[in-house]
């Protein structure tokens, strides 16, 4: 039998998933619209579509969110429920105001203030090694990598280009940048739908559910329809920050960014590194800017973004932390 509380943490993960998706709807499909090679509608199909199949082709990140930052034994259904509720608050603050903060490192911010709080301030119960290699590493390192690719990659694409008239470059990256943007849509849910799949098999291990650690192909199939009708919905305002107000883009930027970032994704997904994908592809639009000239950035938008990066981790840990300490004093 399925305690309660394993029953909340399964409504809740999904509906963090759902919020995640249309809170980085932006991720996948800002740039594709901002150049208007899709309208939003098709770009949102397109989107969800892709999300649903990369979330159903990978563990690896769930494994790291689900047995890598916890020690054994010290979570429980009501310890993950706290978790979530900080995350979720976050996570609709942050979509509020339109800033493109991480949902996945508002989930492990989350999920370590509310076991340092349940258990009584006891900093142990964190596997503070697997947090610094496989997040705080990965935190500093793939936003720097973002920016680099896609400075390097335009760079390299302008030298490409240079002789073509605009009309036929535009021409050929309005194609090219669907493919990009199907790329990201996968590389998103391939990395961000696992986070709510580790929690969830979290929740059924320490409820006694399973034995062992092992994402259910049911828990993937919820969690990737979650994020799937989520990115449908739409996230308009973080849109126009990444797609229309950071710079102006046309089709090879958006190519550009979008590829730049769907690499670094990947190879993240494929060391299991719960990254970040708004970091990531904000940080490549960045870059492509950066390589069109230095002032095309609007890097005062980007200080804005900077500052919701470095306070999301200890933000919903604290609301994590203090929602924990009210139910559990």
């Amino acid at each position: 039998m399925i305690s309660t509380f394993v029953i909340v943490v399964i409504v809740l993960a999904l509906t963090f998933d759902y919020i995640n998706g249309f809170h980085d709807t932006a991720n996948a499909i800002a740039t594709v619209v901002g150049t208007k090679v899709l309208t939003p509608t098709k770009a949102l199909l397109m989107s969800a579509t892709l999300n649903f199949v990369g979330a159903m082709l990978n563990t690896e990140v769930a494994s790291t969110i689900g047995k890598g930052i916890v020690k054994e034994g010290v979570a429980t259904p009501e310890l993950i429920t706290m978790a979530l509720i900080g995350a979720i608050a976050w996570n609709l603050i942050t979509w509020y105001f339109g800033i493109p903060s991480s949902s996945s490192h508002a989930l492990i911010g989350a999920l370590i203030g509310a076991a340092i709080a349940f258990h009584k301030f006891d900093f142990g119960v964190i596997k503070w090694k697997g947090f610094f290699n496989k997040i705080i590493i990965p935190l500093i390192t793939s936003p720097i990598a973002g920016l680099i690719f896609g400075f390097l990659f335009m760079i390299i694409l302008i030298w490409l280009f240079h002789k073509a008239s605009h009309t036929k470059a535009s021409g050929i990256f309005k194609r090219l940048q669907i493919v990009s943007a199907a790329l990201m849509s996968y590389s998103h849910g391939s990395n961000d739908a696992q986070k709510s799949m580790g929690i969830i098999t979290l929740a059924l291990v320490a409820g006694g559910f399973l034995k062992n650690f092992q994402v259910l192909w049911e828990v993937k199939l919820a969690c990737a329809a979650a994020m799937a009708f989520g990115t449908m919905s739409g996230g308009w305002k973080i849109i126009k920050t990444m797609g229309v107000n950071m710079i102006k883009l046309e089709p090879i930027n958006g190519f550009a960014a979008e590829t730049a970032a769907a690499i670094t994704i990947q190879t993240a997904t494929f060391m299991g590194a719960p990254v970040s994908t708004t970091h990531i592809i904000t940080s490549s639009i960045m870059g492509v800017g950066a390589a069109k000239r230095i002032s095309a950035v609007r890097w005062s938008l980007a200080k804005n973004i900077l500052v919701a990066w470095v306070l999301t981790i200890p933000c919903s840990a604290a609301i994590a932390g203090v929602c924990t300490l009210i139910f559990y004093r």
